[in-house]
């Protein structure tokens, strides 16, 4: 469902505090239905995938969903496939039209590695989940991490491979998730303001930010190559997932103004149109305070100060 820039905007200046609270209410029901439908899955499998673009906010929804199944009695463990990760090898890498590396590739992973894990978790095995250094790109087995499941536990492996069908295929029991920011900003015709995918590329700029010291040009540059991969292989599998759910939140756009606007402005006029458009439409809503969003919510994956960070 689309969001109406109107009633953001009448929510931004009437109330704050009262519209967060609101919007983070609705997700966390959100995250508390998918949590309830995957315990009562658990005796068909105790593995959970959980894909979605980057920007979505898969590791804050897995977080969540590991705190309410906990509070239900059922011990989770939340791994990021990004540790499955193989050491690159240029000689073999998965290389894009381009001829450079395709560091959005599904190959990158080390997929007979990941699904033996699977296979063996719910055979009640020990596993050892290996430590991925991005520094030096490559995996670390010293670092790895032993993992067992008992009869009432769950894993949930998330990453933006996590439903394709080299996956999924041998895991047809497993719980699927797919989680995207997926709604507009219209105006009262009807017309887009702003686009779902520039929510997450906005998203993106600010994380890369705060958390890289990056610029947006940075951001920016990789981009297409993340979209590209996100289009060949993320898209097509997301209607094999149980679940679907929205990660944008309508209080969103208004909180990214103050904190992006500066930093797209930066950027030289007319080098980057993507920059200009949401530049021009960020004029059309009005900004908000981030000290009214709250440590716990989503949203704080991507601006600081999450109750998440150092999880």
């Amino acid at each position: 469902m689309p969001y109406s820039l109107k009633e953001v905007n009448d929510a931004v200046r009437s109330d704050p505090k009262g519209f967060a609270e609101a919007c983070d209410a609705a997700f966390t029901k959100k995250v508390e239905n998918a949590a309830q439908k995957i315990a009562d899955h658990r005796r068909q499998s105790h593995i959970i995938l959980l894909s979605g673009p980057s920007g979505s906010g898969k590791t804050t929804t897995a977080l969540k969903i590991e705190e309410v199944l906990e509070r239900m009695g059922i011990s989770t463990h939340t791994i990021s496939m990004d540790n499955y990760f193989k050491t690159i090898d240029p000689d073999t890498a998965p290389r894009n039209r381009e001829g450079q590396i395709d560091y959005e590739s599904p190959f990158c992973l080390d997929v007979d590695l990941l699904n033996r894990h699977f296979s063996m978790l719910d055979r009640g095995e020990t596993i050892h989940v290996p430590k991925y250094e991005f520094a030096r790109q490559m995996r670390s087995d010293i670092l790895s991490q032993p993992l067992r499941l008992g009869p009432d536990e769950l894993a949930i492996f998330e990453g933006i491979h996590a439903l394709n069908d080299i996956i999924v295929g041998k895991n047809p029991k497993a719980f699927k998730l797919y989680i995207a920011a997926r709604s507009n900003l219209v105006d009262e015709d009807g017309s887009v303001v702003f686009q779902h995918a520039w929510l997450r590329l906005c998203r993106r700029i600010v994380r890369d930010h705060l958390f890289r010291g990056s610029n947006a040009a940075f951001t920016l540059k990789m981009w297409p190559n993340v979209h590209r991969g996100e289009r060949l292989y993320i898209s097509p599998y997301k209607e094999s997932a149980d679940i679907m759910f929205d990660s944008s939140l309508a209080f969103e756009f208004s909180v990214l103004k103050p904190i992006v606007t500066p930093l797209l402005e930066e950027l030289p006029a007319g080098k980057y149109p993507e920059a200009d458009q949401m530049l021009e439409a960020f004029r059309r809503i009005e900004p908000m305070d981030e000290k009214y969003i709250a440590p716990e919510s989503l949203a704080r994956e991507f601006i600081g100060g999450s109750t998440y960070d150092n999880h």
